[in-house]
């Protein structure tokens, strides 16, 4: 008897389907290939973040029953972002400490959803990808995933896997971009301080390509590279491992949600 495949509900992130609507496809297609039957609720929204992370506990409560509902019976949840997937992992049963009912829901669908590189690598087992690109990399380790699912290891290893990939470490990787959310807004003076330092490191490395999993982070590096004048280009690391790496870069006129190149 052949064995059944695993029904993963993709978790989009409002970043990727209203500004990079490529890395969702391309999310799509390693899953695909990884074994597994992929469903895109309608129903989904934002997984409560903003809101949580400035004090709104009661609309992230109402946000996070709609996401509960939204994503229930499938076999796992898998989101292009590490920050996503924290908040719903991490921070949705703690939200129903005081609904025992809700709580119960929360840590069931906490048990079942992951960051999407660390499924493929640490759920699924996948050791290579289908996929080639020409050039060099450096790797940015987005806050949420690194410090709360551990994704780490995972992305490179799988980067190691693509022929022509030549991965080249930046200086403190693992150090903040700045972005952060909302403390970006909150504190704009120190995020500045910190992008400006993390695209030195970034130039530094000698790098063609900065890759990371959260396109938050991506925007807010992408933007002060392009600034700077420093030629490196920005992409999710979903659009590399899945053959996807042909269209404009994060922040390059022609992608969704920039204004210069329309919604193309």
């Amino acid at each position: 008897m052949a064995e059944s495949r695993p029904r993963v509900g993709l978790f989009v992130t409002c970043l990727v389907d209203l500004i990079r609507p490529s890395v969702g496809f391309a999310a799509v297609k390693l899953l695909e290939q990884a074994g597994c039957d992929v469903s895109v609720p309608r129903a989904q929204t934002c997984c409560g973040q903003p809101a949580y992370n400035s004090g709104d506990r009661a609309d992230t409560k109402a946000i996070a029953e709609q996401v509960i509902a939204a994503f229930a019976g499938y076999d796992y949840v898998v989101a292009p972002s590490g920050s996503c997937a924290s908040m719903i992992k991490k921070h949705y049963p703690g939200l129903f400490a005081d609904d025992p009912p809700l709580r119960a829901k929360a840590e069931e669908l906490a048990a079942r959803t992951h960051e999407l590189v660390s499924f493929l690598a640490d759920v699924r087992g996948v050791e290579a990808v289908e996929s080639s690109f020409s050039g060099a990399v450096t790797y940015h380790d987005s806050c949420s995933g690194l410090r709360e699912l551990g994704v780490e290891a995972q992305p490179r290893k799988l980067l190691d896997s693509v022929p022509g990939v030549e991965i080249r470490e930046m200086e403190e990787s693992n150090v903040c971009c700045g972005f952060g959310g909302t403390f970006c807004v909150k504190y704009p003076d120190i995020s500045n301080k910190m992008v400006t330092n993390k695209a030195g490191f970034i130039a530094a490395s000698g790098a063609d390509t900065l890759l990371a999993g959260d396109l938050g982070c991506l925007m807010n590096m992408a933007g002060k590279l392009q600034r700077q004048g420093v030629p490196v280009k920005a992409r999710h690391v979903a659009e590399v491992l899945a053959d996807m790496a042909d269209r404009p870069a994060i922040g390059e006129p022609g992608q969704a949600g920039d204004p210069a190149g329309g919604a193309g």
